[in-house]
């Protein structure tokens, strides 16, 4: 048996016994040694489901590192104990979208969540495309911030950002944080929007020209022209995943600018855009979901350097039994980023 955190509904997590995976062939069992909370998780948690990733009542979590406790037959590269990192997803390499590497419109797009439980079985697919050996220097909590890091990766591949770029970033959760970093990592300028203190100073620290608090400025696009010569940003990344913050980022782009809609808004909302602007103005409006193969392994490859450093991001720890307690924290908006959920805590 072993302890696992299930999703019953909206603000309804149990954590309980429950039978340990049985794996087949072409599958690995990995025993979980850190799994990360995230901003997904807890719009999860929010709203009681995922339209595309999960159907409660269901073990949830999806950003984990661990090491292997069983390997099914057929499996090649992986044995027991080995210390490993697994992306929450794999497409299916056969569809119309795979066929032009366009991975994350998969049609099979495989989901795997169940993060938050002592051990995960990983399905065939996954173990082929999508786990990793974690190099020796990284720790299991590090690790398992490749997901998000490729998520980020990818996202800044469509924005396009270049050189001496103006960016404005909106939204400073653990996303917005990391394309503060990657964005300077490409020889941009960042003005980075968002709220409480905690945040604003990690900006700082991750190199943002302009650390700028929402909530003591009353015209955020003008404040972004007066900051830009009267032009506003050339790229626009927008990380809150609400309809308003979407229209504040378009409002936020110079002409000829592209505008990343990256946050998720919730279902069945809509916004509303100036499609004259949108035309004579010529903007390119982007809106990348989720990563690629690709994409896990550079990610891995920055933790491994140090160019991405979790500590940035991950506040502290906790057992798997208060993660009801954890969760229920970070929908207060204290400022807290990731908590690394360790099952073996006490």
């Amino acid at each position: 048996m072993m302890l696992a955190a299930v999703l019953y509904g909206k603000e309804s997590v149990g954590v309980e016994r429950m039978p340990v995976p049985r794996i087949g062939d072409g599958e690995v069992l990995v025993k979980i040694e850190a799994a990360l909370t995230c901003g997904t998780d807890i719009k999860v948690y929010r709203r009681g489901y995922h339209a595309r990733m999960l159907v409660v009542p269901s073990v949830f979590g999806h950003e984990f590192a661990g090491t292997i406790a069983e390997v099914g037959r057929g499996v090649n590269g992986f044995y027991e104990g080995m210390r490993v990192v697994s992306a929450n997803s794999a497409p299916c390499g056969e569809c119309y979208y795979c066929q032009r590497e366009e991975f994350s419109m998969c049609s099979d797009l495989l989901f795997l969540n169940g993060a938050y439980a002592e051990y995960i079985k990983v399905p065939a697919r996954i173990v082929k495309t999508n786990l990793l050996p974690i190099p020796e220097q990284v720790s299991f909590a590090a690790a398992a911030m490749v997901e998000p890091v490729a998520c980020v990766l990818r996202g800044l591949e469509e924005s396009d950002v270049r050189e001496r770029d103006m960016v404005v970033v909106l939204g400073l959760g653990p996303i917005g944080l990391l394309f503060v970093r990657l964005v300077k990592l490409k020889g941009a300028r960042v003005l980075a929007f968002g709220r409480r203190k905690m945040r604003l100073r990690t900006a700082e620290r991750l190199g943002a020209d302009g650390v700028l608090d929402i909530d003591a400025i009353e015209d955020i696009p003008a404040r972004v022209q007066s900051l830009t010569n009267g032009h506003g940003a050339d790229k626009v990344i927008e990380c809150v995943g609400h309809p308003a913050a979407w229209e504040l980022a378009v409002a936020c782009a110079r002409r000829g600018g592209t505008v990343t809609l990256f946050g998720g808004c919730a279902a069945g909302t809509t916004v509303t855009l100036d499609t004259e602007r949108i035309h004579y103005d010529q903007l390119t409006i982007k809106s990348p979901f989720h990563h690629t193969p690709r994409h896990i392994r550079t990610a891995l490859g920055l933790i491994a350097e140090g160019v991405v450093n979790a500590s940035e991001w991950i506040s502290h720890d906790a057992p798997l039994i208060e993660l009801p307690k954890v969760l229920a924290n970070l929908t207060q908006a204290n400022g807290t980023l990731k908590v690394a959920i360790l099952p073996d805590a006490k």
